[in-house]
């Protein structure tokens, strides 16, 4: 006899006073957990969420978790007193109750594992579908008869074989066991994120370490849950490996590289770097590229490997200072203690211009068009707005310039033109 017919037989065998008794504690119930829902959802609504658990969350788990204590409760004071027999309509509620706050809680694992997007949404209905069939076909008594269709059909393997029915629960237990892994890796990840007093190069790779190490265990805890022996793999497994290790060997680079690059610190998230002839912040280091975000906005992605075998400029390895120079000419009979003294005096006013080293003026060169000079300013932050402060040296140095008597020097150009007969003509005055 299946579960929805002894339903069916026990609700049919039921009094008026007995469906009553039960509709009432069904009752009860459904509306202390929505009022108990409400509440949560008031209560936790403006407050931050602690183990990205929300108040929608909350109030998601604890609603059907209490209309199933509500109605066990009911039922069991029911039973003692002798008021039911029987108890289809609980009986059936407390299984439909179950059923939501699994659905519920394998919603809130997978919006904490997948990012957001149409993937999500599909995975969050197909889970729920699943769940409601299953729960279908089990009252229905079907489940026994599909098992025993899925599990002939088979694969053989050596001395044993591969089911349909092995590889689907295999599938179903590794895919819960890795949520449920990777849920509390990142639980542990967002915890270290917010560890100030670690670095946070640190905190990255200990972070993807506890997730590849959580993904690690789940493969190794949920395969032999389904009957898997896992030296059976070993062979197939040192195969793929061995293929992997030709195929994938540049990708592989890039995964060791990045681990290499997060624990020597040679780069770091925020440091100001130039490799390949690009030049910005390190945005992101990820297990296979980093995110280098340059100054204009745009994400150069630059795999790992590049950042091992290449040389790279990190222009905040040490400190974060920088120097800021500009040039500027003067004619050739301009005293240049005189021109010195004005750009080392705009150097000197600027106010993010370091006292020590003290901003230096020298000759670059004896040009064309008169003598190139350059001044270097040192400053405290790289990433300070470079353009601004040559602008503003600029506009000093001219000022200066111009309260000298110090004009700029114009670039000579000398034209040569091509002599027509009529010009020939008034030259030498007379025709040929």
């Amino acid at each position: 006899m299946t579960e929805l017919d002894k339903f069916i037989e026990g609700f049919a065998a039921q009094g008026w006073a007995s469906l009553a008794i039960q509709a009432a504690i069904v009752g009860v119930a459904a509306i202390a957990s929505t009022l108990v829902a409400l509440r949560l959802r008031a209560r936790f609504a403006d407050r931050p969420a602690r183990w990205n658990l929300h108040s929608g969350d909350v109030a998601g788990f604890v609603a059907p978790l209490l209309a199933m204590v509500i109605v066990w409760a009911g039922r069991f004071i029911a039973s003692r007193a002798h008021w039911l027999a029987t108890t289809p309509l609980l009986d059936l509620t407390i299984t439909l109750v179950l059923a939501l706050a699994c659905i519920r809680f394998a919603i809130y694992l997978l919006r904490n594992v997948l990012p957001e997007g149409g993937f999500l949404r599909n995975s969050e209905r197909t889970v729920a579908w699943a769940l409601w069939i299953g729960v279908a076909l089990y009252f229905t008594g079907l489940l026994p008869e599909i098992e025993e269709a899925l599990d002939d059909i088979s694969i053989p393997i050596g001395k044993d074989r591969l089911t349909l029915l092995l590889a689907i629960r295999a599938a179903f237990s590794i895919a819960i066991t890795l949520a449920i892994t990777i849920w509390i890796a990142n639980l542990i990840d967002r915890r270290l994120q917010k560890a100030e007093h670690m670095q946070v190069s640190t905190r990255v790779v200990v972070g993807k370490f506890v997730r590849a190490l959580a993904v690690f265990l789940g493969v190794l805890i949920a395969l032999p849950l389904v009957g898997i022996d896992m030296t059976a793999l070993s062979v197939v497994g040192g195969a793929i490996g061995v293929g992997l290790g030709f195929g994938l060997q540049k990708i592989a680079s890039n995964y060791v590289s990045g681990f290499i690059i997060l624990l020597d610190r040679s780069v770091r998230i925020g440091d100001l770097v130039t490799v390949d002839n690009r030049q910005g912040t390190v945005q992101e280091i990820a297990s296979r590229y980093t995110v280098v975000r340059a100054g204009d906005g745009t994400q150069s992605i630059i795999p790992n490997e590049t950042l091992i075998t290449q040389t790279v400029i990190n222009h905040t390895y040490s400190n974060r200072r920088a120097v800021v120079k500009v040039a500027a000419s003067v004619p050739y009979d301009t005293d240049l203690d005189v021109a010195l003294g004005i750009l080392r005096s705009a150097g000197e006013k600027h106010p993010l211009a370091r006292k020590d080293p003290a901003p230096a003026a020298v000759v670059l060169k004896i040009g064309d068009p008169g003598v190139d000079l350059e001044l270097s300013i040192w400053i405290d932050d790289v990433f300070a707005n470079a353009a601004q402060i040559r602008t503003d040296l600029l506009r000093a140095i001219l000022a200066g310039f111009r309260e000298h008597g110090i004009r700029i020097p114009a670039v000579r150009r000398e034209w040569v033109g091509f002599a027509t007969p009529e010009i020939q003509e008034n030259h030498s005055g007379s025709k040929t």
